[in-house]
């Protein structure tokens, strides 16, 4: 007989499993019908997903491999379709749908949306690996003369996985039946098998783009640096959704709003080719600060780091110990930088020098000059490997984010300045009763006392 401790090496049966999944083909297929079974299946999953996509919060049913007709009356066969209707109205979807590293093609979306057309579909949804933004964000240009009255979304898997976490882990799912089956949906595409495993690497120009910046060899014309640039884009949506998993809050880079994909993709190439460096930014919703996250591709290091701004009405070294007190359990490898008002001038220590010597981090020209600003910052070795497994900059980058989010950023508070305070009430005097008048003198001539007054006898 087995004994109970053999089963934690049993492989687990699944609903949806992995096992023999080889062809591209049939993974799309699996992936295609195990979403769009489960969004039907479980209503609050299925309406967050389509939250971004202007369907309305009704009944979604869902459908694969549905068999239509264009205008010509050739059959056309779409991946699937969602349907979601509320009272008289209907609202209606095509899917389209890529795994592993196939991308979407251009004459493929414009056919869908010639579909969607043709039979009256309000929308066209496509499914891959390729990370953007939001859903109205697309990895593709497509002529939208094609449009029509038909509107285009995107999501990539690793959001599908994303929107699935978070739903089962922090909003919840009321039947748990429908959590269970949520939660074998996400076991589904957590699995690299599946082919819907989310961001799958900085791509094949990223060796010699490393080398090309570490030599000062790199151009921002070169191909390769607008491909890695456009890589970059992804990976650090990849990175605010996969803190979104951890988190439940909806995390976001921070981006120029008027700066479109293109020019930002652009922009990255010329800071990669001239500096060595791709940086980016994470908004966590009541965090402290933003997440920077720095890689310098000539020192091969990557830092994380965040600023807060330094508290008002105190004296400087005070600023500073305020500082260190809320470090006390933080890395002594941290680096500490100050910037101070009205100066260029900053000064810079390790955390574990800070703590010896904390003058050190006052102004050196003026030790009274004010402190503005505090820069809290961890450097490590990037990542070598190219994918995204262990030892990867990848991985190592996700995991080093993660990590100073989780012992420096989340535990920082910002400074918060004490409320104004009243003036004291005036002192009133004690009240007491008046003083009683003195008795007038005795002279009821019943009562007087006979002999007072008479001389003794």
């Amino acid at each position: 007989m087995a004994a109970a401790s053999d089963h934690d090496s049993w492989q687990a049966a699944r609903l949806l499993p992995t096992v023999g999944l080889r062809r591209e083909e049939e993974k799309e297929q699996r992936a295609t019908s195990s979403l769009l079974a489960v969004m039907h299946a479980v209503p609050e999953f299925g309406r967050a997903l389509l939250a971004g996509l202007d369907a309305p919060r009704g009944r979604i049913v869902t459908y694969t491999e549905l068999q239509l007709t264009d205008k010509a009356g050739r059959r056309c066969i779409p991946d699937g379709a969602i349907v979601v209707t509320r009272g008289a109205t209907r609202w209606q979807c095509l899917v389209e749908v890529k795994t592993g590293t196939a991308n979407l093609q251009r004459e493929q979306v414009s056919r869908y949306l010639d579909w969607a057309r043709d039979n009256s579909f309000d929308a066209v949804l496509t499914i891959s690996n390729e990370i953007t933004p939001s859903a109205r964000d697309l990895p593709l240009t497509v002529d939208k003369r094609k449009f029509g009255k038909v509107k285009l979304f995107h999501l990539s898997w690793w959001r599908v996985l994303t929107e699935a976490i978070v739903q089962n882990r922090h909003r919840g799912v009321s039947d748990p039946d429908q959590a269970w089956l949520l939660g074998e949906l996400i076991a589904y595409l957590d699995d690299e098998r599946s082919g819907a495993g989310g961001f799958h690497g900085m791509g094949e120009s990223w060796v010699s783009v490393r080398t090309a910046a570490a030599n000062g060899t790199l151009r921002a014309s070169d191909p390769g640096a607008g491909n890695v640039a456009e890589r970059w884009d992804q990976f650090v949506d990849y990175l605010s959704l996969g803190l979104g998993q951890d988190l439940g809050r909806e995390i976001t880079p921070v981006r120029p709003r008027a700066q479109t994909p293109q020019a930002r993709r652009d922009a990255a190439a010329r800071a990669l080719a001239e500096t060595g460096r791709l940086d980016a930014s994470v908004r966590v919703p009541d965090a402290v600060g933003d997440l920077l996250v720095e890689a310098d591709l000539r020192t091969r290091t990557v830092t994380t780091s965040v600023t807060l701004k330094s508290p008002r009405d105190w004296g400087p070294k005070r600023r500073v110990t305020w500082l260190l007190r809320q470090l006390r359990d933080a890395p002594a490898d941290l680096r500490v930088e100050v910037s101070f008002a009205n100066a260029r001038e900053t000064s810079s220590l390790l955390l574990s020098e800070a703590r010896e010597r904390p003058d050190g981090l006052l102004a050196a020209a003026d030790p009274k000059r004010e402190p503005r600003a505090f820069r809290v910052a961890l450097t490590q070795k990037m990542g070598a490997k190219v994918g995204k497994e262990e030892g990867s900059f990848v991985r190592d980058t996700q995991k080093q984010a993660i990590r100073f989010y989780r012992e420096i950023v989340q535990g920082l508070r910002a400074w918060q300045p004490p409320a104004p305070q009243l003036p004291p009430e005036p002192a009133t005097p004690e009240t007491s009763e008046p003083p009683r008048p003195d008795p007038p003198p005795f002279s009821d001539p019943e009562t007087r006392d006979p002999g007072a007054g008479q001389p003794p006898q």
